[in-house]
Parts: C-alpha cells; structure tokens; sequence
C-alpha cells in the first residue's frame, strides 16, 4: 500500500451500540465431560450413522453420542 490515508475530525454519522451477543468463556466450555471408549458396532449401524450423518454435514460419531445423550436424558426422566 503506497497510498496513505487521510483521516479528519468529521463525524462519523448515526451509529448505535450493540450488546455484547458473545457468550463467556464459561460458556465456551466444553458441557460435559466426555470419555473415550472403543465400541464395536455392526457394519449396518456404522453405514446409516454416516448416511445419515452426511445428509445434515455432520461427524456421524457426534450424531451416535447425541443419540446416546438424548436416550440417557429420557430415561432420567422417566
């Protein structure tokens, strides 16, 4: 860039401040704690996860663990 600019002391014009819509640090956090485990499963259920994990653009482990969250979360409740 050859070319400097040239700032003045006009104003700016209408402008309004915006809340902060960024979350916490905290809220970064991961919310649960996660373990490893290896899991042998059959070559039919590995094929639909990844079909269907494909289909909405996501990891098909992260679509199995949901399904795990969720089924444990029902049960909680019941």
């Amino acid at each position: 860039m050859t070319k400097k600019i040239q700032y003045s002391d006009e104003p700016i014009g209408d402008f309004r401040i915006v809340a902060d819509f960024l979350p916490s640090p905290d809220e970064l956090a991961l919310r649960n704690e996660s373990t490893k485990i290896t899991i042998s499963l059959s070559s039919e259920s590995v094929a639909f996860f990844k079909q269907a994990a494909a289909k909405h653009h996501m990891q098909y482990q992260k679509l199995i663990r949901q399904l795990l969250d969720d089924y444990v979360t029902h049960q909680k409740n019941h």
